[in-house]
């Protein structure tokens, strides 16, 4: 949006002068005495559009010599008019440009010319004060001679690189001769100006001059430029400032990404308050110095940041919603994006070409088009927020009617409404005091959201702390004495959940012992809940048959369509005499006496229905110890990324005595997985005298 700078006016008069105060007649050879003081030029001026030709004896434009006739111009008069105010600022000095004096839609050159006896005390020098708000660059010549310009003049016949008007003063030429006393001398001022595509679709009434320049003694001329610097300053103040203030926001906002993961929104609400912070800069750039061009200002600020900015903050609600994304949604807000940024690139004035008239009015009105689309479509978005979360979706009413009320004050400006404050004497525009609103509307929701965030984790650790706790009855105990049997176990799950598992039940009737043990897939309470699903299975599926086969197919089929729940499992049942029936599914196999059973391959559980376990039969005798472990073990990494390995396993099992040994040897290398050990010794079984 542009923004025009209001100017303050200021007639200087030292009253410890002795010279005779500035005056101004209002015919075209009015004649000036000057002193320490400065009078503004309201005229009347000649003026007429179009560009000077060049003598092509000097070099120099015709129609900046003193000789020139413009007898036949246009008058000017840049005197307020009674119910004229600056749409900016409100300002009553202000006067229409050019397209409101009988050129309208005009852009291109046009030149101010003006002749004015002054009367110079003595020691005086003569000096004027360009104007504070001109559309939109412009060069003054004084009796023909270039004093200088604002905005970079290069070769003749090329538009010029115009910047937003500074207030500028320039020396104007003395006489020749002095006389003890006052001195009399003419001074004719021609202003060349362009006015390129910008200021036609930026500024109402837009066109030339809308303050009159200031004629006067240098002395008064520079107080008056320093005065006008000292209240430019002031009132662009409040944009730095916004711009730090967001940009601090947007870090903190980002951050909280630290605390919930699982939540984007706060990523997208940093990204568009940096791109608003973005805005505030290249927009203070833009008012203070000559480091962009104000053509560039408007293709960054309408054509890029602002649709960007729009299509973010539609799928920051979304976001926050929870609402489901479809495709088409997003499609709809990239199509809408990308024809804002078209339409306000070629009604916006931004690129200098020669776009016929119809075109720019055309996508000037698509632009509001556009801009109204969004705004139907964030209500539609906050509709649907309201029918789902009720209350919260109230709570985002303030900050989306801030976000909407920054999307129409330039036609606000261009209806004459007032947008713009000045407290304290700082300018505050309505979209500054919009996205201030925005800002704090969005922090306080953000504040909230986070507390509801927090008390869930909270909800949540307690919820995966029981599971841990359930977990730890659900195992059975580390150590345990069987007739026959001498069973010890470890588990160390990666995280506070794990999901290994295994359960070890002996059989009174027959002196029996079955071992279930497995890995599902995954870590976490989605991996505990499985294992708290098989063990219950186990425990049924034992008390009915305890063959190893039939219950790892048991176990199979209670894992099938539960999505990619898929576990390695095996289940051995050793008998009284020693006697071992084994069968795996995709479990690491077992070790005996330190060496690794060999056995055929298999498919984990819960992938499908068909899957044959592999199978076999071997013989435990006394003294035999029995190993078996998850591939917490083999793949325990270190710092270097280097795996335990299976050489490892097999050195480790020749020194590592218990099952606390092996898992303690694993987890200091470098755990990365969960962990579980059962070592199995068959001991020999003392046999009662009948």
């Amino acid at each position: 949006m542009a923004r025009c700078l209001p100017l303050t006016l200021l007639l200087i008069t030292v009253a410890v002068c002795s010279a005779q105060p500035a005056q101004l007649q209002s015919n075209a050879a009015a004649s000036v005495t000057l002193g320490q003081s400065t009078v503004p030029l309201y005229g009347p001026w000649k003026f007429t559009v179009g560009d000077s030709p060049i003598d092509p004896q000097t070099g120099k434009p015709l129609w900046a010599k003193p000789a020139f006739d413009d007898s036949e111009w246009e008058t000017v008069n840049l005197a307020p008019k009674r119910g004229n105010r600056d749409p900016y600022s409100g300002d009553p000095r202000y006067v229409v440009g050019w397209t409101a004096l009988g050129h309208p839609g005009y852009s291109g050159w046009a030149w101010y010319r003006i002749t004015v006896p002054v009367v110079l005390a003595k020691g005086a020098r003569l000096a004027l004060a360009g104007p504070f708000q001109m559309d939109d660059g412009y060069q003054v010549y004084a009796n023909g001679k270039l004093l200088g310009s604002f905005g970079r003049f290069g070769v003749t016949g090329k538009r010029p690189v115009v910047y937003w008007t500074h207030p500028a003063a320039f020396a104007l030429p003395q006489p020749a001769i002095r006389s003890s006393n006052d001195t009399a001398t003419i001074q004719t001022l021609a202003f060349r100006v362009w006015m390129g595509n910008v200021g036609l679709s930026h500024t109402p009434d837009a066109g030339g001059f809308h303050y009159a320049p200031l004629l006067g003694e240098e002395g008064a001329i520079a107080a008056q430029i320093q005065m006008e610097w000292v209240e430019l300053a002031q009132e662009t103040a409040l944009p730095p400032l916004e711009a730090v203030l967001l940009f601090l926001l947007s870090i903190v906002v980002g951050s909280l990404i630290l605390f919930d993961t699982s939540d984007s929104v706060y990523l997208w609400v940093a990204g568009v308050l940096l791109l608003t912070t973005f805005i505030e800069v290249i927009w203070t750039l833009e008012n203070v110095t000559q480091l962009m061009s104000s053509n560039t200002f408007f293709l960054l600020d309408e054509a890029i940041c602002g649709p960007l900015l729009l299509g973010g903050w539609l799928v920051v609600w979304i976001v926050w919603f929870r609402l489901r994304r479809s495709r088409a949604l997003y499609w709809t807000i990239a199509a809408l994006t990308l024809g804002y940024a078209v339409s306000s690139t070629i009604g916006g004035g931004s690129i200098e070409a020669a776009i016929p008239h119809a075109l720019v009015t055309a996508s000037q009105t698509a632009s509001v088009v556009f801009r109204l689309l969004f705004g139907l479509l964030l209500l539609l978005i906050l509709g649907l927020g309201i029918r789902k979360h009720g209350k919260e979706g109230w709570f985002v009413l303030p900050a989306v009617a801030a976000l909407l009320c920054t999307q129409f004050t330039r036609e606000l400006i261009l209806l004459h409404m007032p947008v713009i404050w000045h407290p304290f004497g700082h300018t505050i525009f309505v979209d500054d005091a919009a996205n201030m609103l925005l800002a704090a509307a969005v922090s306080l929701l953000l504040l909230r959201r986070l507390l509801h965030s927090v008390r869930r984790q909270r909800q949540m650790a307690l919820d995966v702390k029981q599971a841990q706790e359930v977990q730890q009855v659900i195992l059975p105990q580390s150590r345990t004495e069987l007739p026959g049997f001498t069973i010890e176990s470890e588990y160390c799950p990666a995280r506070e959940v794990g999901g290994d598992f295994f359960q070890i039940i002996s059989h009174k009737s027959d002196g029996s012992l079955l071992i279930v043990a497995g890995d599902v897939t995954g870590k976490g309470l989605k991996a505990g809940m499985l294992v708290a699903l098989l063990v219950g299975a186990i425990r049924t599926a034992a008390q009915y048959d305890p063959d190893p086969l039939v219950m790892l197919k048991t176990l199979n089929l209670r894992l099938l369509g539960r999505g990619e729940a898929q576990a390695t499992c095996l289940a051995l049942r050793i008998a009284r005499d020693g006697a071992a029936t084994l069968a795996n599914a995709g479990h690491i196999a077992p070790y005996l006496n330190g060496e690794p059973i060999a056995m055929e391959g298999a498919l984990p559980l819960g992938m499908i229905e068909a899957a044959e376990p592999s199978l076999m039969h071997f013989q435990l005798k006394d003294g035999d110890k029995l190993i078996l472990m998850s591939d917490g073990i083999a793949e325990a990494t270190d710092a270097n990324g280097k795996l335990f390995g299976f050489d490892r396993v097999h050195q480790l099992l020749r020194t590592a005595t218990t099952a606390a040994s092996i898992a303690a040897a694993a987890q200091r290398f470098g755990q990365d997985d969960d962990i579980s050990v059962i070592a199995v010794a068959r001991t020999s079984v003392f046999q009662t005298a009948t």
